[in-house]
C-alpha cells in the first residue's frame, strides 16, 4: 500500500499543486507528503517535480505520470467499489461539499443518521457558497443550487426550490411594499446580493406575465455568505432572495414577510454533481439516495408549510 499511497499523494499533489495543500486534503504532514514524493521519484528514478522555494511545477516526466497514475487510482477505486458491491459493506470517507445554507438546514442534520446506518463510511463535509470544483478538491459528491457550468459532469436533480422575496416588517414599514420587479427597481430598494469571486450573477430573475425577466437590481449590502443576507434581511437592512427552505421558520413566526409577489422569484434546481468514476462507488450512490430522499422531503414540507 505504500507505493498507492505515494501515487496518490502524486496525483494531489499535481492536481492541487502545493504540497501543503495535498497534505491538508490527504490528512499528512508537509513532511509525509514530501517525503511520499521523494519515494516515488527514488523508485521512478525521475524528477517529477521542479521545486523552488515560492514554486511547484511538473516536469515533462511527472506530466506524463500523471495521466497513467489516475487511470491506475481510477482501476483501483472500480475494483474496491466492485468488492464492496459484492460484500454490501461501503466503507471509507466521503469527501462532500454544499452551499452553507443548503448544508447546514438540510445535510448536517441528517448525516448522524447516515452513519449510523453505515458505520464503516465517514463524511467530511466542506460548506461554502462559492463555486466548487470536484476534480481538483477532491471532491466526491457536490450538491448545490442552480445549473453547474462544468457539462462533463453528471447530474442528479433532487428537486427546484421554490424562492421568495422577502424583508423584515421594519423594512417594509420604512420603505413601502413593493408589488412587482418593476417597483423594486423603481423605488430603489435595498437589496441584498450573494455575491463572491467569480460570480456572474449580479440580477435577480423573476417570473412575470411575459415569462422570466431579469432586473438589476441595486443595493449596498453583498456577502459571499447566504445566512448573513438573511440576518440582515431581519435586521430590517433590505430585501433578500431566498430559497423558502431557508427562511420559512421565519415567514411563519412574522420576522420576514414576502414583497414583489405578483413577480416571485424563478424557482432554482437543487441537485448533486459527481463524476462517473465516483458513481461506481456503493457509498456515493447510497450518500446521494438517501440525502436525495431526506433533502426532497423536507424542501417540500418547508413549502407545503407556506401560502
Amino acid at each position: 500500500m505504500s507505493y498507492l499511497d505515494n501515487i496518490r499523494t502524486f496525483v494531489r499533489v499535481y492536481e492541487l499543486g502545493s504540497m501543503s495543500a495535498a497534505g491538508r486534503d490527504l490528512r499528512v504532514s508537509p513532511a509525509v507528503t514530501s517525503a511520499r514524493i521523494s519515494q516515488l521519484e527514488d523508485h521512478l528514478n525521475v524528477r517529477l517535480f521542479q521545486r523552488t522555494t515560492r514554486n511547484l511545477s511538473p516536469t515533462e516526466q511527472g506530466k506524463a505520470f500523471y495521466s497513467g497514475a489516475v487511470t491506475v487510482l481510477d482501476s483501483v477505486d472500480q475494483a474496491e467499489a466492485n468488492v464492496m458491491n459484492l460484500t454490501d459493506t461501503p466503507r471509507g470517507s466521503l469527501f462532500v461539499a454544499a452551499p452553507l445554507g443548503m448544508g447546514r438546514r438540510l445535510l448536517a442534520p441528517n448525516v448522524p443518521d447516515f452513519l449510523a446506518e453505515y458505520s464503516e463510511v465517514g463524511i467530511r463535509l466542506r460548506l461554502s457558497d462559492r463555486t466548487v470544483d470536484l476534480t481538483t478538491e477532491g471532491l466526491d459528491l457536490a450538491f448545490f443550487l442552480g445549473q453547474p457550468e462544468d457539462s462533463n459532469l453528471r447530474i442528479r436533480k433532487i428537486t427546484d426550490c421554490r424562492r421568495v422575496l422577502c424583508a423584515a416588517p421594519d423594512y417594509v414599514r420604512r420603505r413601502g411594499t413593493p408589488a412587482t420587479g418593476d417597483e423594486l427597481v423603481a423605488g430603489g430598494h435595498e437589496c441584498l446580493n450573494l455575491r463572491f469571486p467569480g460570480a456572474t450573477e449580479f440580477q435577480w430573475m423573476l417570473q412575470t406575465q411575459n415569462g422570466p425577466k431579469r432586473f438589476a437590481v441595486s443595493g449596498r449590502y453583498e456577502c459571499d455568505d447566504g445566512d448573513i443576507l438573511t440576518d440582515w434581511a431581519l435586521s430590517g437592512e433590505g430585501i433578500a432572495m431566498k430559497p423558502v427552505f431557508e427562511v420559512a421558520d421565519h415567514l411563519l413566526a412574522g420576522r420576514l414577510v414576502p414583497v414583489a409577489q405578483e413577480t416571485p422569484p424563478v424557482p432554482i434546481q437543487m441537485a448533486v454533481l459527481y463524476t462517473h468514476r465516483r458513481h461506481q462507488d456503493p457509498k456515493s450512490r447510497l450518500f446521494m439516495d438517501f440525502m436525495t430522499d431526506r433533502i426532497g422531503r423536507a424542501v417540500k414540507e418547508a413549502e407545503a408549510s407556506l401560502p
